[in-house]
């Protein structure tokens, strides 16, 4: 019988598809990357989506995310995720956190994507995944970049010219993290232009009741949409393919 996702199961099969719908993904920052990972998770068929973010939609993201428009601005962005996931796909289960920190439960995912952009809070998600036993993919650095086709995917270690894994590798063996799945970019980042007229530096814009605030932030990096859409389709496509044990050979 035909359903919104028979052209998922004309690829995958009935039975990844049954494995999508009973899986359960945790997705840390919702923003421009991880907006993309949860369309493209939702579109795919996962059962159970945990939101985990506190930050409320601002009108610089329009340029970027896929959540941002503007009948959503100042609006939580969980809130306006699960309505548009449920919107697509209302069999499935949304659960939100409006905040920043890692849910006790982690030890109920099936898979965990890290698409925040503090190191403070990659760590955190990145060494309860480990304890709990769960998967987990993160999101490298997508803000200053253009080139949408740079993106792959490597083991941290692998990894190079990315400011941002530089210090996550540090971490990782600082931890005893022998392993972590990245989507990054050799890409060399671009040097944002210090124009206070477009910056959020001197005068941030964001929605009242924004938890971090651009005047806060240590740099206010530039970015594109096809490079945050790009990094977060690419994280969304190896979670769906973890979860299904997908094997083109197979085909």
């Amino acid at each position: 019988m035909l359903n919104q996702f028979s052209r998922s199961e004309l690829v995958f099969g009935k039975d990844a598809m049954e494995r999508l719908k009973n899986a359960r993904v945790a997705v840390f920052g919702i923003g421009g990357v991880g907006g993309y990972t949860v369309e493209a998770l939702a579109r795919s068929g996962v059962g159970a989506l945990d939101l985990v973010d506190d930050d409320k939609v601002c009108i610089t993201n329009l340029n970027r995310q896929i959540l941002a428009t503007r009948s959503t601005v100042a609006k939580y962005k969980v809130d306006v995720a699960r309505d548009r996931i449920l919107d697509i796909n209302p069999n499935c289960q949304v659960t939100t956190y409006q905040t920043f920190f890692m849910p006790d439960t982690a030890d109920r995912f099936d898979y965990v994507v890290d698409a925040i952009d503090t190191v403070t809070g990659k760590k955190e998600i990145i060494l309860r995944a480990r304890a709990a036993g769960v998967p987990v993919i993160s999101s490298m650095g997508a803000g200053n970049k253009v080139e949408a086709s740079a993106f792959k995917v490597a083991d941290i270690y692998k990894t190079s010219v990315c400011p941002l894994a530089r210090v996550m590798r540090k971490i990782c063996r600082q931890n005893g993290i022998d392993h972590l799945k990245v989507v990054y970019s050799e890409e060399k980042p671009i040097r944002p232009l210090e124009d206070m007229a477009i910056s959020c530096r001197a005068d941030c814009v964001c929605p009242p009741g924004t938890a971090r605030k651009c005047t806060q932030r240590r740099d206010i990096p530039g970015s594109t949409p096809f490079a945050v859409a790009a990094a977060g389709m690419i994280i969304a496509g190896e979670v769906v393919k973890d979860l299904t044990a997908f094997d083109r050979g197979d085909r």
